[in-house]
């Protein structure tokens, strides 16, 4: 099945970059002022997450002309991962923090710390990445 792409005008790129950026620095900001990162990790991954999430939107709506739009979050790994350059391991960035969705949003175990900067990592990856695309247009 063919994955549905929604196509992407500035408006977009600016907007999903807007949102990357604060979901990232919400992150950090609950981070900084947390008396313990183990009690902020879950939100923390799940900010992480939707800052990762926007910023392989604006990557693909630049490289592609449009994101994927639905439920199905392996399309949107395999729409990136077809980007050039560095396609495969934006992808695998994509995919490290989808990997830990469920469990940081919906589960009852908690994200480790390893596993908070491994968001962290993914999600700087993607951020870098889209603003990286977006100055070079």
């Amino acid at each position: 099945m063919t994955p549905r792409l929604r196509k992407c005008d500035e408006s977009t790129i600016a907007g999903r970059l807007a949102k990357a950026e604060q979901f990232l620095e919400g992150a950090e900001i609950i981070r900084e002022f947390a008396a313990d990162e183990q009690d902020i990790a879950d939100a923390y991954v799940t900010l992480c997450v939707h800052c990762g999430v926007a910023a392989a939107d604006v990557i693909c709506c630049i490289a592609l002309g449009g994101h994927v739009q639905g439920e199905d979050h392996n399309e949107a790994v395999t729409q990136l991962s077809k980007v050039r350059p560095d396609g495969a391991a934006l992808g695998n960035a994509l995919r490290t923090l989808l990997g830990m969705k469920t469990r940081a949003g919906y589960s009852h175990e908690h994200i480790s710390t390893a596993g908070c900067k491994r968001a962290q990592r993914a999600a700087e990856r993607l951020l870098q990445a889209a603003r990286e695309r977006r100055i070079s247009r």
